[in-house]
């Protein structure tokens, strides 16, 4: 047995999020199945560095799973690619130690969330921005960024449906605000996110830009630990997994390109 570890690109729009569901299209469902055809109906069951919800997308997804295929690791990413649907793709994958777990070795990881700030919606962006129609202080959002960087009880920008136990106190390393025309990209980076978190404070940083709340607002809404306090979850089609970040080097052979 090896234990290969895997990055993943995918268009969530077609997909019921990434953790498998019984009758539905799931990111983990069709990799197992395609992992089934390639294995001649061996079931190989997979791990992730965390799911994704439904229409949310990934540029670095990360999964490992274990086999004993006889097939050249230099094969393995055509191989996987051929048996994959066209809305998945396999950009690396590399041999790791047994040790290795993609979820539990994850020191960080980084979303990004995509606002279309345009009058007229594109109908052809609609399923990977998030299109707000109004005018947005933009000036007040940046700003806004800011206040949310550091350690923090992120209880009020979090799913009140989130199963963490114990607290929610999470480290938001940087938010990056760029701006190009009439798009808006907010990059987030941490050492964890909990359940809806990237999706919340994007929601709170346009109501800034819209005039609901000042950046100064901010601190009060951490200290009401209270998820009522502020405005709904923003679209999932504005969101990507960006990368997953790994402290410890297990790797034992890189595929290349």
């Amino acid at each position: 047995m090896y234990k290969l570890k895997c990055t993943i690109q995918y268009d969530g729009s077609g997909f019921y999020g990434y953790q498998r569901q019984p009758n539905k299209r799931t990111v983990q469902g069709e990799i197992e199945q395609a992992l089934t055809y390639i294995s001649r109906g061996e079931k190989i069951e997979t791990h992730c560095s965390g799911r994704t919800d439904a229409g949310v997308h990934a540029m670095g997804q990360v999964f490992h799973f274990e086999t004993d295929l006889k097939i050249p690791l230099k094969q393995w990413k055509f191989t996987f690619n051929n048996a994959l649907p066209d809305d998945i793709y396999l950009v690396d994958v590399k041999k790791v130690s047994s040790d290795f777990h993609a979820r539990y070795f994850a020191a960080g990881k980084e979303y990004r969330y995509y606002i279309l700030n345009d009058s007229i919606p594109d109908v052809f962006k609609r399923n990977y921005v998030y299109q707000y129609k109004g005018k947005l202080n933009r000036e007040a959002m940046k700003k806004a960024c800011n206040y949310f960087i550091g350690e923090h009880d992120f209880t009020t920008f979090s799913s009140a449906k989130s199963t963490v136990k114990g607290n929610k106190v999470r480290h938001l390393k940087s938010i990056e605000f760029n701006e190009e025309g009439n798009q808006i990209e907010l990059i987030f980076k941490g050492n964890g996110f909990l359940y809806h978190m990237v999706r919340i404070i994007s929601g709170v940083i346009v109501d800034i830009g819209r005039g609901r709340y000042e950046p100064e607002d901010i601190p009060e809404l951490f200290n009401q630990r209270n998820r009522s306090a502020v405005g709904r979850t923003l679209a999932a089609s504005g969101l990507y997994l960006w990368r997953v970040d790994y402290s410890i080097s297990n790797e034992e052979e890189k595929v290349k390109p």
